[in-house]
């Protein structure tokens, strides 16, 4: 019979509820068992596609083109397996399909309410996923309106499937006061107090601080809510590396705790290759510096996907990686790129920083400077390059200049059918075909490989001869439908835009291989700015 987890949060959001999920899921996996995370995002919007980065961080595509919440990379990166569509459940989701039902007729008259038609959707979305072990992660704050149908529901099934098959762990702030040097253990207390209130008791309690609490602490944490000290756990703000989480909880017995809850074997986990990571991770010394150049560098989470596939590159490199963010709309922007030995222009969607964005581009092709362009990143650099090497000063994307004469990047064709704006983009995997003789072909060393998408422009084919006759290289190409995938400077050492989004395939045990490739450029040829 299948077991669950269900991971809520209380106190403040933002707690790193996705990385304690992930973990756990993790330490499970090592054991041998079979694991799916499904998080529960209780906002209205149908799926984060259409939300502005600086409101809930980065879009991440899963490979059957869903566009979910940035927990789904945490879920794949520490699993190392591969989510779908439905990992990711939205509240917009949930009540779209009971209203879609009522409308039809399919509730025979029936007055639809919470409770019972949206909580039943909501553990149905559960019920789908098969595994051994699923862990549930509801977002949101305990205490928030948005949530209370989630906590409700998953009240409702705790009844359903057995007090044995389904443990409760609560992560919580206890937020330390430097004025008075203090620890302060009353907002768990009322954020457990305001969970059970709902009728859900945690079995285990994961505290977010700023150090490891002290064992009085956790008595008294425990004595407060009505759980065993054994079962408040300690979860410390890690200084560099978040995959040292596992090991966190794991040294506190956290999933043996959560093993003898459910009623499974306590099989011993296999750890050796990620305590191998760590252990590399600490050892790293010769310092590179990348600059990811975008519009939306005040929430870090905008780009976490990067971030976490150039750490993985890095420690495969064995260098210390500093990252520089840049905003393409500074005055100072040539200026702040000074020292870097490398360059990575992400995706981003509007006219806002687009001309920052190229103006990077040419400069790290005319200095020499490691690039990688990804999605608009890459056309980026198509722009630059007509503009500035193949005699097309006034070339453009047809996104930002409807009249350019030189119409570079244009819409793919299906865009132009399209009605609306959430889920109307190239979505998901694809494949890329990657010619002989090329930087490219060299990196991935394989003729064939699959990348994920998410955007609605592409390399317009019609000015393809005049940039290969300046030098531009398309050196992947998506077979059936020939769309640029890929395009590099042979005069330059490392300059490649690719028009998917490697970034959501990288693994801390298998980095991609064009980060790695970026960090061995930036590591061999240093600063150029």
């Amino acid at each position: 019979m299948t077991k669950y987890i269900v991971v809520t949060g209380g106190v403040v959001s933002s707690l790193g509820k996705g990385v304690t999920a992930a973990s756990l899921g993790f330490l499970f996996k090592a054991r041998g068992y079979k694991v799916e995370i499904l998080k529960f995002d209780p906002y209205l919007n149908v799926d984060p596609g259409t939300m502005s980065p600086y409101q809930h961080g980065e879009v991440f595509v899963t490979e059957d083109g869903a566009e979910t919440d940035l927990d789904l990379g945490h879920y794949e990166r520490f699993l190392d397996q591969n989510c779908h569509r439905q990992n990711n459940v939205t509240a917009g989701q949930i009540y779209e399909q009971v209203i879609s039902r009522e409308r039809s007729g399919q509730y025979l008259g029936k007055t639809v309410q919470i409770v019972p038609h949206i909580t039943d959707e909501i553990k149905r979305r559960i019920r789908r996923l098969s595994a051994d072990l699923v862990i549930v992660e509801v977002g949101g704050t305990v205490g928030d309106i948005e949530g209370l149908a989630f906590l409700e529901a998953i009240r409702q099934f705790r009844l359903e499937v057995g007090r044995q098959n389904i443990a409760f762990v609560h992560v919580t702030l206890v937020p330390y006061l430097s004025v008075i040097g203090e620890h302060k253990t009353k907002p768990t207390q009322h954020s457990v107090m305001k969970l059970r209130e709902i009728g859900i008791e945690p079995d285990l309690i994961i505290c977010r601080t700023a150090e490891p609490l002290s064992d009085e602490l956790r008595a008294k944490i425990a004595l407060f809510t009505n759980v065993e000290k054994e079962r408040v756990i300690s979860e410390w703000n890690i200084r560099r590396f978040i995959y040292e989480v596992p090991e966190i909880l794991h040294s506190q017995q956290a999933d043996d705790i959560l093993l003898k809850i459910l009623g499974l074997k306590n099989n011993p986990p296999k750890l050796r290759d990620w305590h191998q990571l760590l252990k590399n991770a600490e050892r790293l010394k010769e310092k590179v510096t990348i600059g990811i150049a975008g519009k939306y560098v005040q929430v870090k989470d905008s780009y976490k996907s990067i971030l976490e596939a150039l750490r993985h590159a890095a420690i495969a490199n064995q260098v210390l990686l500093e990252v520089r963010y840049i905003d393409v709309e500074s005055k100072n922007l040539i200026q702040e790129c000074s020292g870097i030995g490398g360059i990575i222009v992400p995706g981003g969607f509007g006219e806002r920083g687009v001309e920052g964005k190229i103006a990077i581009a040419g400069y790290a092709r005319r200095k020499n400077i490691p690039f990688l362009g990804i999605c608009l990143g890459m056309q980026c650099a198509v722009i630059s390059f007509a503009r500035e090497v193949a005699g097309m000063p006034a070339a453009n994307s047809k996104e930002f200049n409807p009249k350019t004469p030189f119409p570079v990047i244009d819409y793919l064709p299906e865009q132009f059918q399209r009605r609306g704006t959430g889920a109307s983009m190239r979505l998901g995997l694809y494949g890329c075909r990657l010619k002989p003789n090329t930087l490219a072909r060299k990196i991935y060393g394989r003729a064939l490989t699959y990348e994920r998408h998410r955007h609605r422009l592409e390399l317009n084919n019609r000015f393809r001869s005049r940039l290969e006759k300046h030098g531009l290289v398309i050196s992947g190409m998506n077979p059936p439908t020939h769309l640029a995938e890929i395009i590099e400077l042979p005069a330059n050492e490392f300059y490649l835009g690719v028009q998917f989004h490697p970034e959501f395939l990288s693994r801390p045990l298998r980095p991609h291989p064009l980060f790695s490739g970026l960090i061995q450029a930036a590591k061999k040829y240093g600063p150029k700015g």
